[in-house]
C-alpha cells in the first residue's frame, strides 16, 4: 500500500462523521487540504458528518476547491447529502459557481430530490423546459421501477423496436416451457453456457428491453450490435465482482464500452450527460432504460416474467 502521510492514515468511510477524532488529528497536524492524493473536505462532504464538514471547512484555505472538477458542495450533492451541503454553504461555499458542464450546484439541485435546497436567487436561471421534463421522467421512472436486487443482471435496452423485432434480429428461436421452468427455478445451478443463451424480451413504452437475471448475453457486442441497427441499444451487466458495466450499440456499431451507468459524470461531461447523470444516479437499470428513452411502467421487463422467452442461435458474440 502506498504509505501515507498526511495525518488521515486509517481513517474509514465512517470515521468522517467522528468529529473528536478529526478534530484531534487536525489538532496534531494532519493537513486540512491533502488526503492519500485527494482532499479531506470532498471526503467528508459525501461520507462524513455536518459537524466535521464545519470543522474542515474553517480550517481550509478556499472551500470552493476543485478537485477533478468538483468543489466538496457539488460531491456532497452528487452524494444526496443535503445535511453537508447545508453545512458547505455556511461555512461561505457558492452553490451558483459554475462546473462541470456549465452547472452549478445550486441549479443542479433544482433537478433533484431536494430543489428548494439553495434559494434561487434573482437572476440565476432555473430548469429550462427540456431540462425539467428529465428530472420529472427520472422521478417517474425510479418511483415505477421500485427496488429490486439486479446484481448479476443483463440488458440491452433498445429504442424504437419491440420484442417480435428484437427476436427477428436476434434470429432467436421460442424457448421450451419445461425447459424454461426448470433453469428459472435455480438459474445458477447450471453452467453458464448452458444458460446464456436463454433471454427474456418485453415490449415497452419506447422500445424494448432484453434481459437475462443471472448473465450478460443482452450485452454482448453480438447481441448489442444486431439490436441497434438503425437505433440505439444501451447495454448493463450488473457484474457482482467489478460493478455495473454499461454499453452503447448505434446501428451496428459499439459506441461505448466498459462505462459506469448510474455513476457521477466526468469533468469533461456535457451539460446534457451532468443532468441525466444527476438525476439516474445510483441507478443503473434506470439510467440504462432511459438513456434508450423507454418509459417502463413498472420492473417487470428486468425482472420477469418477460413477454417472452428465447434461445439464442449458437455463434460468436463477442466478435461481434
Amino acid at each position: 500500500m502506498t504509505r501515507c502521510d498526511d495525518g488521515w492514515a486509517g481513517v474509514g468511510w465512517d470515521g468522517w462523521k467522528d468529529l473528536e477524532e478529526v478534530r484531534r488529528r487536525l489538532d496534531a497536524g494532519a493537513d486540512p487540504e491533502k488526503w492519500s492524493g485527494g482532499r479531506p473536505l470532498h471526503r467528508a462532504a459525501v461520507f462524513g458528518s455536518p459537524e466535521v464538514v464545519a470543522e474542515l471547512a474553517r480550517r481550509v484555505a478556499d472551500v470552493d476547491a476543485v478537485e477533478y472538477g468538483a468543489a466538496a458542495l457539488w460531491e456532497a450533492l452528487m452524494a444526496d447529502r443535503p445535511d453537508n451541503a447545508r453545512a458547505l454553504v455556511e461555512a461561505g461555499a457558492d452553490p451558483w459557481r459554475r462546473l462541470i458542464g456549465g452547472w452549478s450546484p445550486g441549479r443542479l439541485a433544482l433537478a433533484g430530490p431536494t430543489p428548494d435546497l439553495f434559494p434561487l436567487p434573482e437572476g440565476e436561471p432555473g430548469l429550462t423546459d427540456a431540462e425539467h421534463a428529465v428530472a420529472e421522467e427520472g422521478r417517474r421512472l425510479r418511483a415505477a421501477l421500485g427496488t429490486f436486487h439486479y446484481e448479476g443482471t443483463g440488458l440491452a435496452c433498445v429504442a424504437g423496436i419491440d420484442a417480435d423485432e428484437a427476436i427477428r434480429r436476434l434470429e432467436a428461436t421460442p424457448a421450451d416451457g419445461e425447459e424454461m421452468a426448470e433453469l428459472m427455478g435455480d438459474p445458477f445451478a447450471y453452467d453458464l453456457e448452458e444458460s446464456l443463451p436463454f433471454v427474456g424480451v418485453t415490449t415497452v413504452p419506447g422500445g424494448c428491453v432484453v434481459t437475462q437475471p443471472w448473465g450478460y448475453a443482452p450485452s454482448m457486442p453480438g447481441v448489442h450490435t444486431r439490436l441497434s441497427v438503425g437505433t440505439v441499444s444501451y447495454g448493463l451487466y450488473a457484474n457482482a465482482k467489478s460493478g455495473n458495466q454499461g454499453s452503447i450499440a448505434r446501428d451496428g456499431t459499439i459506441e461505448g464500452w466498459d462505462l459506469h451507468p448510474g455513476g457521477a459524470p466526468d469533468p469533461e461531461s456535457t451539460s446534457d450527460e451532468v443532468l441525466f447523470s444527476y438525476v439516474h444516479r445510483y441507478n443503473a437499470v434506470a439510467y440504462s432504460c432511459a438513456y434508450a428513452g423507454l418509459r417502463l411502467p413498472d420492473a417487470r421487463a428486468v425482472v420477469g416474467p418477460p413477454d417472452v422467452w428465447v434461445k439464442l442461435p449458437q455463434r460468436d458474440y463477442w466478435g461481434h
